[in-house]
């Protein structure tokens, strides 16, 4: 980690790292790990007295940095990200046209272990000149690069995407996809190359509030759960070395595997609002 999402990781969020007992690794050459008790398998019952970690307050935007295309980690260009009525939001109604400024928001620990869970729903309309393709298309990026590493005209972390899509009056559109800029997953014993690979989920359309979990055993194996049930399930979650900014990771050290990472949501020209962004960390095993 680097040494000013430290500093930011010290200052926002102590409460957070009290609460996992946990410590932001001092050794700049791996991310921290944040874990708890014990791991369930993929289809699990969550217990009641379960102790989420709400990484999303409710009020500020403490503990997030942005970093958005073409411009330095940590301005929030145009007020993108904010927080209205309890909920964090990711707008552009102070946009004259999309301009490709693709944009994450980063949680500024790293985890390794853990269940993620989202409430979301899209809200009004794309901004002129956004692509087709990022219609009610958000995402939540998991095992992801220490934004400090982006270069400055980066589309997207070197992570893997867990997708979060929203479908038309008509037709089907899967959602909880996984999309890997810069990586490869493991599918059914095999290296899947592709870039995007569709679950088996329903639909979800119009401005629904949708809940999506995401169960994170390390670089072992990813769930993507909707509904209550298993929508996408693949291993071994890694960089790809044919992908010149995971080369570049690479060549500064990195392991091949990807076992933890960073968080961040998207701003990609659609609408989005969270009421809810927690984890539930998890043993090793």
């Amino acid at each position: 980690m680097s040494v000013r999402l430290r500093r930011l990781a010290v200052l926002l969020v102590l409460p957070v790292l009290a609460q996992c007992r946990a410590t932001v690794d001092a050794d700049t050459s791996a991310p921290a790990r944040t874990d708890a008790a014990t791991a369930p398998s993929s289809e699990y019952e969550i217990p009641a007295d379960a102790e989420w970690i709400q990484l999303f307050d409710g009020r500020t935007l403490d503990g997030w940095v942005p970093k958005i295309q073409g411009h330095p980690l940590g301005e929030n260009v145009l007020d993108t990200f904010r927080v209205e009525d309890g909920k964090l939001c990711v707008r552009y109604d102070r946009y004259v046209d999309w301009g490709d400024r693709f944009g994450h928001l980063f949680h500024v620990v790293p985890f390794s272990n853990y269940v993620l869970r989202a409430k979301y729903r899209f809200v009004g309309e794309q901004v002129p000149g956004g692509p087709g393709w990022a219609w009610r298309n958000n995402g939540l990026m998991i095992h992801g690069q220490d934004p400090s590493t982006m270069r400055l005209d980066q589309s997207f972390p070197v992570s893997i995407e867990v997708q979060l899509l929203g479908g038309a009056a008509e037709g089907e559109r899967t959602n909880g996809n996984v999309c890997t800029p810069g990586t490869n997953v493991v599918m059914d014993g095999e290296l899947d190359r592709r870039h995007c690979i569709s679950s088996n989920s329903e639909t979800y359309r119009d401005d629904e509030w949708v809940e999506i979990e995401v169960v994170v055993h390390g670089s072992r194996e990813i769930v993507h759960r909707l509904g209550g049930r298993d929508v996408l399930r693949y291993e071994q979650p890694q960089l790809d070395p044919d992908d010149p900014d995971a080369a570049r990771l690479l060549a500064n050290g990195a392991d091949l595997l990807l076992s933890s990472g960073t968080i961040s949501i998207q701003s990609e020209s659609a609408p989005i609002e969270f009421e809810r962004i927690e984890i539930l960390p998890l043993g090793t095993h």
